[in-house]
């Protein structure tokens, strides 16, 4: 099966009639195959979506919302044949696609469709002298790179917003993962979204995705994915002075306190670690626990690991299917070796499991545990993005912070404790965009997301994205007295 770009409404080859292997990750054989897309199809989208800007632009907020319920409404009707096709594309287990990753596309298109109605911009009287109003626009064209991870879900986090407010788009979702795109192409028609609003160009990233942010035609870039390619996108794009919104990776802290309730707190704390095979940027990869619970939490956190299902991710009762590639299994696993040079003990885990015959092909690796670090060797620093998490002893409050401070990153971060006191100044002194206090993954998408550091530049979420793929104008009226 060959998917196809999707450009003015239709699907098209690629110009140059080239093509990726796309592999399924439970068995590792070819299951569909991708366009190879150069700039030339870029080129082609950008021009199909510049045309459509200025009609999608003059619809009014309503019909356009109308839409995007739409194309909820149809995403639901069909959500069992888009998490079977994410399951199979992806790796992850279907009961967590059919449970998170579609539901929550869903609610990307209806939340933005209800907040572009009921936005409120200010309006400032300057001592009676002059009206002050904000005015918001539509940026024009917004290039849309989406990661492998949550294909469906952060592709749909991007695309709603930017056409809520009359934007049209180019998506660039990412090659190992595009099935659900092109099968979102589908409802895009069922839906009646005019030809051209939405675009897809398939492809990899230094063809496909550097055409795309290097297009002097597209003002706005919304990317998702690492931190080395966010760092060309921030060059590419510097020449243009294009509007950036880069979410990326993260190395998040789980800080438990002795007198947290643990029985709460670690199937939360599993599930942060191991959900999707750890390749969540969420994922709560370092757990810090305060020495007098240690040696209990480490127990009984590793025996509740210990019984995580891998397998099948078509198995309802699977809790870790494969990893995204090959290559990624690989690297992930070279970091489960340094943990041993940098004098870690594997105490859980760090092997391919035995797996059913017709799946021994796929990449599936076990859910590892690893204690006896340093927080800042490389382990407990760099990015690993799969089923591998480090657990270390603290003593102060002090300590924990400095401890999940020791790292380029700052994504998001947990806090353990039943004092609110001590939860509220931790998560304050924490370097991160998002912290969770006695929870995980509680998400509210009016609330702004993203991270500091080497974790992104942006807020997306409610009117944060609203604000992000619009321009905004302060417009002064004088007003000369008549009194």
């Amino acid at each position: 099966m060959k998917l196809a770009n999707y450009i003015g409404g239709r699907r098209v080859d690629p110009v140059e009639d080239q093509w990726l292997d796309s592999y399924n990750p439970s068995t590792g054989e070819v299951s569909h195959q991708v366009p190879s897309s150069t700039a030339v199809d870029v080129d082609n989208a950008v021009a199909a979506a510049g045309s459509a800007f200025p009609d999608w632009a003059a619809t009014p907020a309503g019909e356009r919302a109308a839409v995007l319920n739409r194309i909820a409404d149809l995403l639901e009707q069909k959500l069992e044949l888009f998490a079977e096709a994410e399951s199979s594309d992806q790796g992850k287990p279907v009961s967590l696609a059919r449970g998170v990753d579609i539901p929550r596309a869903c609610t990307n298109f209806r939340f933005f469709a209800g907040a572009v109605i009921h936005q409120e911009d200010a309006v400032h009287m300057t001592e009676g002298s002059a009206l002050n109003y904000t005015h918001r626009k539509p940026v024009g064209v917004a290039g849309l790179i989406s990661p492998w991870n949550l294909p469906l879900y952060l592709l749909t986090w991007k695309i709603a917003p930017a056409l809520a407010v009359g934007n049209t788009a180019v998506c660039k979702p990412s090659e190992l993962t595009s099935l659900t795109a092109y099968m979102l192409t589908e409802v895009f028609d069922e839906a009646g979204l005019p030809p051209g609003v939405c675009n897809m160009v398939f492809g990899a990233g230094p063809q496909a995705g550097a055409a795309l942010v290097a297009h002097p035609d597209v003002p706005l870039i919304s990317f998702t994915g690492g931190t080395a390619t966010a760092t060309s996108i921030i060059r590419d794009s510097a020449p243009y002075f294009k509007k950036l919104g880069l979410e990326l990776g993260g190395k998040n802290a789980n800080i438990i306190f002795a007198d947290a309730d643990l029985d709460n707190c670690i199937p939360t704390t599993v599930r942060s670690s191991f959900a999707n095979q750890g390749e969540i940027c969420l994922c709560g990869s370092r757990i810090f626990v305060q020495r007098p619970v240690y040696e209990e939490f480490l127990e009984r956190f590793t025996q509740a690991a210990g019984e995580l299902v891998v397998g099948d991710p078509k198995d309802p009762d699977t809790n870790l299917g494969a990893l995204v590639s090959a290559a990624h299994r690989d690297k992930v696993e070279s970091y489960i070796s340094l943990a041993g040079r940098e004098g870690g003990t594997v105490i859980l885990g760090g092997n391919r499991p035995g797996v059913d015959p017709d799946l021994r092909g796929g990449y599936y690796l076990e859910p590892t545990v690893i204690t006896g670090l340093t927080p800042s060797c490389r382990v407990m620093t760099e990015e690993i993005f799969g089923p591998v998490v480090t657990v270390t002893p603290f003593d102060t409050a002090q300590e924990a912070v400095a401890y999940a401070n020791m790292t380029r990153y700052g994504l998001s971060g947990t806090v353990w404790t039943t004092d609110l006191n001590r939860g509220h100044q931790v998560a304050q002194a924490m370097d991160a965009g998002v912290i969770w206090v006695n929870t995980w993954l509680l998400r509210d998408l009016r609330t702004p997301f993203g991270g500091m550091k080497a974790s992104g530049v942006g807020r997306e979420g409610g009117k944060h994205s609203l604000d992000f793929y619009t321009e905004t104008q302060n417009i002064c009226i004088k007003q000369e007295p008549l009194f």
